[in-house]
């Protein structure tokens, strides 16, 4: 397989239970091998994975970043809009997709904002907690299986 150049990332919310020093070295081991300047990735606009993954992109990547979500970046979370503006203000956001979707906040809405990130790339990377397979995590990560796309789980 050649290297995929679309890459969704996908997680959890709920990242209070280990130190940021930690995701780090996960995203460090899990999405550095892709991240380069041909790379475009796909990152939802929510707390948690979302957000850690998008200022770890942003401070140590030169890859291409689009935040996608459900309705408008004005009705997520602080730490979420937060992040969006650092990766602004550093000039590293290359789209915010804002889809205005009616039911939001609801879970149609992110699976939504989901199934439209995969839509777009060839592969997903899902940092999932637990097995639970009704989460969103897992959601977006059958919905790219069942698309024949290549997925990387890596449990939180």
């Amino acid at each position: 397989m050649d290297m995929p150049t679309a890459i969704t990332i996908t997680g959890t919310r709920a990242t209070e239970d280990r130190p940021h020093g930690e995701y780090d070295a996960i995203f460090a081991e899990y999405l550095a091998p892709f991240a380069d300047e041909a790379t475009h990735f796909y990152i939802g606009g929510a707390i948690g994975i979302d957000s850690l993954t998008l200022l770890w992109l942003t401070t140590r990547t030169r890859s291409r970043i689009t935040v996608a979500v459900p309705d408008t970046a004005v009705d997520q979370p602080s730490e979420a809009r937060q992040a969006i503006a650092t990766a602004q203000d550093k000039g590293r956001l290359s789209e915010l997709i804002e889809l205005r979707h009616s039911g939001h906040p609801s879970a149609e809405a992110y699976h939504y904002r989901n199934r439209w990130m995969v839509d777009r790339s060839e592969f997903v990377i899902a940092f999932p907690r637990g097995a639970d397979r009704t989460r969103g995590t897992w959601y977006t990560a059958d919905y790219a299986a069942g698309q024949g796309k290549p997925r990387l789980i890596v449990p939180i």
